[in-house]
């Protein structure tokens, strides 16, 4: 059979289109209607293809960019691609799947992170906050200088930003018991996301409450 084409894997995504899910993801600010579980089988049928994932992106259909992050070589995009790529993501699904599929499995991981970090697009930002939380657990450093960052200004960072810097704190409370009073501490007195509606049987993104919540369940 031959290869599909960027119109072939289009033309399919549109028949999986669900005006429902479509309609729930909007809420959250991501355009695209198609079941997550339906848009994996889609990769995992067309295995690894990194030139097809490329010009999938290329398409800026949000979709196909979705699923391009399946089904593409992560280590085979270079720095500068990456660096494009990611400025390109406009909603924050896509913006996720190439930080965590993608940009994570990157040999210039590290350069990016650090790149990204104190860029002055917050979005931008946000994806160094977001390789930094990885960082905290795997190989740390600086944790006093990151917690004087997120004291200083995750209070008033914009959502995208914001959510990522709490992720870190809360990070560094649950692997670090040293920093532990620290990081609870600088929660509970910014109060970010600490009135964050939480389906029953859920963990609060309230930073106290979620190391408090990940430390019971490794004791």
């Amino acid at each position: 059979m031959p290869e599909p084409t960027v119109d072939d894997v289009l033309a399919e995504l549109a028949t999986l289109e669900d005006p429902r899910v479509r309609a729930v993801n909007e809420k959250h600010g991501d355009d695209h209607g198609v079941n997550l579980s339906k848009l994996r089988a889609v990769a995992k049928r067309l295995k690894t293809q990194q030139d097809l994932a490329r010009e999938l992106w290329a398409t800026d259909d949000t979709t196909a960019k979705l699923l391009a992050t399946l089904f593409c070589r992560p280590k085979a995009f270079e720095r500068d691609e990456l660096d494009a790529m990611l400025r390109s993501a406009r909603t924050p699904k896509v913006h996720d799947w190439l930080v965590n599929y993608v940009v994570k499995k990157n040999p210039h991981a590290e350069e990016l992170r650090q790149q990204w970090f104190a860029d002055p697009d917050p979005v931008v930002a946000s994806a160094g906050w977001a390789l930094t939380v990885d960082r905290v657990a795997k190989q740390p450093e600086d944790l006093d200088g990151l917690l004087d960052i997120i004291e200083k200004d995750m209070k008033d960072a914009p959502e995208r930003l914001q959510w990522a810097m709490n992720h870190c704190l809360a990070q560094i409370g649950i692997e670090h018991p040293g920093y532990r009073a620290r990081a609870i501490e600088i929660g509970e007195r910014l109060e970010v996301l600490k009135d964050y509606p939480t389906p029953p049987n859920c963990t609060s993104p309230f930073a106290p409450s979620w190391i408090a919540e990940m430390v019971r369940r490794r004791a």
